[in-house]
């Protein structure tokens, strides 16, 4: 498994994520500027709807920009025990423990992005090929780390 690869495709979907919160708090605040109205009070409400969108769209945007910061520090090095960065072959998938980005597709595989916070990276981490993890009822054993 080529994770540089896979990095490159998780800072570029990271990347598009960026650009798409960007353009849509630019079109929100510009949209937010052409709202005037006659009624003062119709007007104030549209006006706090939009601020609150605004708000909402730009704590996504954060949050991305995080996991954006995150993915940076994060090397393709072989990992020799389950832990950040790690690419984790289990009998029930394939799992990047970085940004949770969701499920990409490589090289005609599926693989689950998560995060190191995730209750299924906490129950993986420090787990060495061979071992067994319980997640939800579920006995997963660990069979590549990457």
């Amino acid at each position: 498994m080529n994770k540089e690869e896979i990095l490159k495709i998780l800072k570029n979907k990271i990347s598009q994520k960026i650009s798409v919160f960007e353009n849509l708090i630019n079109e929100t605040r510009a949209s937010s500027n052409d709202t005037k109205s006659s009624m003062g009070d119709k007007y104030e409400t549209g006006r706090e709807m939009l601020q609150q969108e605004i708000n909402n769209v730009q704590r996504q945007l954060n949050e991305t920009l995080n996991q954006q910061s995150f993915l940076q520090k994060l090397s393709a090095e072989t990992c020799e025990k389950v832990q950040n960065g790690a690419l984790v072959k289990t009998d029930k998938g394939l799992f990047y423990i970085s940004a949770s980005v969701g499920e990409i597709a490589f090289e005609d595989k599926k693989i689950m992005t998560i995060s190191g916070e995730s209750p299924l990276a906490k129950e993986m981490f420090g787990k060495k090929e061979s071992e067994t993890f319980i997640m939800s009822t579920v006995t997963q054993t660990i069979e590549k780390i990457w």
